[in-house]
């Protein structure tokens, strides 16, 4: 019997990359999306699949939802405004549409006891200050009147949810919190930051770094990340627990720049501006934000296989092949 998976914002980078993954399985794949930050592209290379089928309707359509629940086994909730521009711009969008599609989302899984995977985001750590964040540490958030944590919230509200159906209704629901994934098919539109400094170094610059550039980050490849999501959906252990999913290679902002332009063979200049210029006047952003991976390492032996160095390479040899880096639409702050 094919297993049958329901992908909510199937079309964007990560849901795409599963999508290819499950059917690469034999699995059969339906996808939901609105194409508010996703695109058609990624999944036009699946239409002729006699696996795949897509809706393009927003998650808050409880009917439409509820119809593609029913269809399916497994749930993969990956639908949800993303990147911290879009989040700031339109905090209205990133609320409604993080709590509410989720709501729905759990509401219609519960009813028929489907498996959930909820895709969270290292973000619920908010202004935390760790060597490495652990699954159960603390949220230290900033106040309400920053649009710039509302992402945070929402995304612990949909944690909160989820776990209450695992723990009231024993729904089989699995959270990760992404850790800065990365990979073909992502774009710098939204605050993506290795997308956005490859696009800068191929088309000449400059490699604009927001702040000082002191700031560091871990990058996990996008088909780490993939295998990891599925086998967690099929280990019965890991439901109702959180886990963080990601690298913990780290690098600072600046220093990021500067691989891009290497490997990229740019003469692109690498400039800095505050953050108040790239966002909004009072940006806080994080310093520092390392996973620790010990829960998702024990659960299924997860190791990432692809190092910074190439990842790196791998989203520059997408941009050379897949984008015209000499039109004006093409180019990102």
């Amino acid at each position: 019997m094919v297993t049958k998976n329901l992908i909510t914002g199937g079309s964007g980078f990560i849901g795409s990359h599963l999508a290819e993954a499950l059917l690469a399985r034999g699995e059969e794949v339906y996808v939901i999306d609105d194409l508010s930050t996703g695109s058609i592209e990624n999944i036009d290379p699946f239409k002729k699949h006699d696996l795949f089928h897509y809706t393009i309707e927003s998650i808050t359509n409880e009917p439409m939802v509820a119809e593609l629940v029913d269809r399916c086994d497994t749930i993969f909730h990956l639908a949800a405004a993303v990147g911290v521009k879009l989040i700031v711009d339109r905090p209205v969008e990133t609320i409604e549409t993080n709590i509410r599609g989720t709501e729905i989302l759990l509401k219609q899984a519960a009813k028929k006891g489907k498996h959930v995977l909820l895709a969270s985001t290292s973000e619920v750590y908010g202004k935390g200050s760790r060597e490495k964040f652990r699954e159960d540490d603390d949220m230290v958030l900033g106040p309400t009147t920053k649009s710039r944590w509302s992402y945070a919230c929402s995304k612990a509200i949909d944690e909160f949810l989820a776990l209450s159906y695992w723990k009231e209704g024993g729904l089989p629901v699995v959270i990760v919190r992404f850790f800065n994934t990365v990979g073909p098919r992502q774009v710098g539109s939204y605050g993506m930051v290795l997308p956005r400094f490859v696009q800068q170094a191929l088309q000449g610059g400059p490699i604009v770094v927001y702040g000082d550039g002191s700031q560091s980050r871990c990058f996990a490849y996008v088909t780490d990340v993939v295998d990891a999501i599925i086998t967690l959906t099929h280990t019965p252990e890991a439901q109702g627990r959180v886990f963080n999913l990601g690298s913990e290679e780290e690098v600072t902002i600046l220093e990021l720049a500067e691989r891009v332009k290497a490997k990229a063979k740019s003469d692109a200049e690498i400039t800095t501006i505050p953050y108040e210029e790239a966002y909004v006047a009072g940006f806080e952003d994080i310093h520092r934000r390392v996973p620790d991976l010990s829960r998702v390492r024990e659960a299924i032996g997860y190791d990432p296989k692809y190092n910074l160095d190439q990842i790196i390479d791998k989203v520059i040899s997408y941009f050379r092949s897949h984008h015209d880096l000499t039109s004006p639409k093409s180019r990102t702050r």
